[in-house]
């Protein structure tokens, strides 16, 4: 007996608007947060890797914690780290206490490269983004981006527990 395929639930106009307005406005931040890192030869996930190992203890983290903090795959996080080693913003070190381990280290270069960038990174986001919402738009797009975000980390952790 053959399995009846369910009928996608598909999205209503508002649903529909909602999403396009979405990811519409996303793609064109990206780029333009791309292009205003670009005179700093930064792409936004060098930026991004840089500033989480920046709020990290002594600017450096386990690669694992790296990846699931950042939302990226482990191969992913593994390509990135070659370019930015290359580059000179990071390096890999051993994990002494687990040998199978590594830690990714913010080096002086990659520190001296975000703090440099970060205030024009943050100027685009401020005139790009921010200077467009009031305080009320700002904290009910946090607590809903909190929630979907919420919602892809455990799925996020749930694959990559399954891997």
């Amino acid at each position: 007996m053959a399995i009846k395929k369910l009928e996608p639930k598909w999205l209503n106009p508002r649903e529909m608007k909602a999403w396009r307005s979405y990811i519409q406005t996303v793609r064109r931040m990206m780029e333009a947060l791309e292009a205003d890192l670009s005179p700093h030869e930064l792409s936004l996930p060098d930026y991004e890797v840089l500033v989480l190992l920046s709020e990290a203890e002594g600017r450096r983290l386990r690669m694992t914690e790296l990846a699931e903090a950042g939302l990226i795959s482990k191969s992913r996080l593994s390509h990135r780290m070659k370019v930015m080693e290359k580059a000179g913003w990071v390096k890999r070190e051993a994990c002494k206490e687990d040998r199978r381990g590594l830690w990714a280290v913010m080096t002086d270069r990659g520190w001296k490269t975000l703090v440099k960038a970060a205030p024009d990174h943050t100027e685009s986001i401020r005139n790009r983004f921010i200077d467009h919402l009031t305080v009320k738009d700002q904290e009910d797009m946090a607590r809903i981006f909190d929630r979907v975000h919420s919602q892809l980390r455990e799925q996020y952790l749930a694959e990559q527990d399954k891997k």
